[in-house]
Formats: C-alpha cells, sequence, structure tokens
C-alpha cells in the first residue's frame, strides 16, 4: 500500500531584513500553496543582500545578491527546502521591469517553490515547461504573465 500523503503545507517566514513594505506571511502561504503538489515543510528567509550575496557565493559562486535563491532538503513524502529571498533586489527588479511589486514577490515565491519539487530551467525546453507551470499557476492567482514584455 502506497503511504498517504500529506497536503498540508507548514510555512515559516523569517524577516532577517527591515519587514516595511514585505508581503505578511498570509501572502507567502497563498502563493507557495498554489505551486506546491502535495505537502511541504518550507521556510522563506527574507534577507539583506549582504546576507543574499554571502549564500549566492557559498552556493553558486556567483558575487552578488540574487532576487530567489532555493534550497531542497526532501520531497518525500513532502517537500521540505528553504526560499532565501532578497527585498532590496526583488524591489529593484519590479522597478526596472514595471511590475507590481507583489506580483513579482508571488512570481518568485512560485519560482522557489517550484525548484524545490525539482522544476529547473537548465535548457531551453525545461526553461520553457517551467515558465509555462509558473504563468498558469500566477494566472489562477490572479497575477499577469511575468515573462510578458
Amino acid at each position: 500500500m502506497k503511504p498517504k500523503t500529506s497536503k498540508r503545507l507548514n510555512l515559516s517566514v523569517q524577516y532577517a531584513c527591515n519587514k516595511a513594505g514585505l508581503p505578511l506571511r498570509a501572502d507567502f502561504v497563498r502563493w507557495a500553496r498554489a505551486a506546491l503538489s502535495g505537502g511541504g515543510e518550507i521556510t522563506i528567509r527574507l534577507v539583506e543582500a549582504d546576507e543574499g550575496q554571502a549564500l549566492n557565493k557559498e552556493y553558486r559562486g556567483k558575487e552578488y545578491a540574487t532576487n530567489v535563491l532555493s534550497f531542497p532538503y526532501d520531497s518525500e513524502p513532502v517537500v521540505i527546502g528553504d526560499l532565501v529571498i532578497c527585498p532590496s533586489v526583488v524591489a529593484n527588479e519590479a522597478a526596472e521591469q514595471n511590475k507590481a511589486l507583489a506580483a513579482h514577490y508571488a512570481h518568485l515565491t512560485v519560482h522557489g517553490m517550484l525548484h524545490l519539487q525539482g522544476w529547473d530551467h537548465a535548457n531551453d525546453a525545461d526553461a520553457e515547461a517551467m515558465e509555462n507551470e509558473e504563468k498558469g499557476i500566477l494566472a489562477a492567482l490572479g497575477y499577469a504573465d511575468p515573462y510578458a514584455v
């Protein structure tokens, strides 16, 4: 008999930066749940640029802070992992791309959640499949296509 998988999402949000103007835990729960098939134990940590840069350098060899980093730990029987989001990068990108800040946070949360579940964009076919999945999830949440020019 196949073990029963939980549909429960256990989500912790850590604000390791100024919390003013950032999405609430309830927002992250809604976005993460929309992108999650099955259950999950997820931590979302919002960090200052220096912490984001240090993590990006240590784990990806990149010398800059990035918008979201995904750290998957397990996927069975539930998804277990961490997302690290850098609000200063998210805000700059949203402004540069003329996107609503909440829409950009929603997109990056969905994007990170898909990475935690094994999605990737290492090649063109995988990138197209992942982008299509993101667009569908975001549309269901009421957000426009984040890749539209």
